[in-house]
């Protein structure tokens, strides 16, 4: 097993239009908002590390801050976050935070307040919701996240939308997967951490499923480059996880994962997993979640293959 970054969960590598490559991910405390640049990729897992947000003493983001994603928008950069409040943990709804300026290590970090839904949307962002991520397809950005709806434990489904703006989206929520299948219902009904990769004329959605300990897994969903990305009938779902639980390996529910670039051209998929099954506790406050690198290798028919043996060496 090859760590990357040690005891970062819910990685992500942004790299930007210059070549720099960014790192965020949720910190085991919870409590603030981290980043790391590097002229290679490699190089992330030594630069260092600054904290640019932390959260607040009481009221909303003040707890469980979690799921980081940098995004460059309109000029500006973004980061999309999840936070709870100190009084009602679980409360997690969607946040945003705007820099204007060039480096965002170094820039000044503006609180835009919970993403909005669109104005005919009475539903969205109402109830449990995190794991955003956003990606431009022909023009457009689009926002995918995970919220829970019924009773009980509840269930989280994956769902997307067209944005507005980069704090705002601009169509009601559209229903992409619910967990279906039993793989994706152990100890909780999860679909979550969704990521976009496009290649060969697909558009590759990745997801995660199931709880946080050793049963977490990778699914896929798949569109056509020209599909209408609003109607779930675009899209097929894989019966089968696409990565999952490598004992051989020491690699524990793997998942939760983004997608980057190597500076010579490579598909990378960044992602976190533990290096042992048993968990003392909660799997949620277990701190080893560890940052990994995989090269993407592609088949004949253009989908992607995940391969824990295609693991990436860090510099330490």
């Amino acid at each position: 097993m090859s760590i990357f970054i040690m005891q970062r969960a819910d990685p992500y590598i942004y790299r930007h239009t210059d070549g720099t490559y960014y790192f965020t991910a949720s910190v085991p405390s919870y409590d603030r908002i981290i980043l790391r640049k590097s002229t290679t990729l490699k190089g992330l897992s030594q630069a260092d590390e600054i904290t640019i947000w932390e959260r607040h003493k009481e009221g909303i983001m003040s707890c469980n801050i979690w799921a980081p994603e940098l995004h460059y928008l309109d000029g500006k950069w973004y980061i999309y976050f999840a936070a709870g409040q100190i009084d009602d943990m679980w409360a997690i709804r969607p946040y945003v935070l705007e820099c204007k300026d060039k480096d965002p290590l170094t820039g000044t970090w503006l609180e835009r307040g919970k993403m909005l839904p669109a104005d005919d949307d009475e539903f969205t962002f109402e109830a449990f919701s995190l794991d955003a991520t956003v990606f431009e397809h022909n023009g457009r950005h689009y926002y995918i996240w995970a919220e829970k709806v019924g009773v009980g434990k509840q269930i989280s489904n994956l769902y997307i939308a067209e944005m507005e703006s980069p704090t705002k989206l601009k169509t009601v929520q559209v229903l992409l997967t619910t967990p279906d299948y039993d793989w994706e219902r152990v100890d909780f009904w999860v679909n979550e951490g969704p990521a976009v990769i496009k290649k060969n004329g697909k558009i590759f959605l990745t997801y995660s499923a199931s709880g946080t300990g050793a049963c977490y897994a990778m699914g896929m969903m798949t569109a056509n480059q020209d599909a209408d990305l609003l109607d779930p009938r675009s899209w097929k779902k894989e019966r089968y996880p696409v990565l999952k639980t490598n004992a051989d390996l020491n690699i524990y529910g793997p998942g939760h994962n983004s997608f980057t670039r190597s500076e010579d051209g490579k598909d990378i998929m960044v992602f976190h997993a533990r290096p042992y099954e048993e968990i003392q506790g909660d799997p949620l406050f277990d701190p080893n979640r560890h940052t990994m690198l995989m090269q993407l290798r592609w088949k004949e028919d253009g989908t992607p293959i995940f391969d824990l043996n295609a693991m990436i060496q860090s510099n330490s």
